[in-house]
């Protein structure tokens, strides 16, 4: 009976979090992981939604609005990749990175014409800019 609560919970914060961890960003996804976890399932669960809540609010956390100005106004010759480019999805070693001037914890580079805001640390791409 226990298991099958937990599981419900689970499935139903699951579906809700998310959202919130858009607005959020890393730290406060980290901290809502952490206490859902921990109202889930113990310490244990703690650790888990902490890791999980830090992962997706990086992932969905887009850079803010001046960066994708200079991300625009750079002259970067574009690259041909053969792979789809994704949002969340880290590009490969063999993709350069160039640092968006003012802002060293975000890059950029020009993929199959498209200009792509990539956090330098993790390669997972951020924002595709139109």
């Amino acid at each position: 009976m226990k298991k099958l609560l937990s599981a419900s919970l689970i499935a139903g914060v699951l579906t809700i979090v998310p959202s919130a961890f858009a607005q959020e960003g890393t730290v406060s996804g980290a901290a809502g992981g952490a206490a859902t976890g921990a109202v889930v399932g113990g310490p244990v669960g703690a650790v888990v939604g902490g890791v999980a809540g830090a992962a997706i609010g990086t992932i969905l956390d887009p850079p803010p609005p001046e960066v994708r100005t200079v991300v625009i106004e750079q002259t970067t010759p574009s690259i041909v990749y053969e792979q789809p480019i994704v949002v969340g999805q880290a590009l490969p070693t063999s993709v350069v990175l160039h640092p968006v001037p003012g802002y060293e914890t975000y890059y950029y580079t020009v993929v199959n014409n498209e200009r792509v805001i990539v956090d330098p640390q993790t390669r997972v791409v951020l924002q595709v800019v139109d």
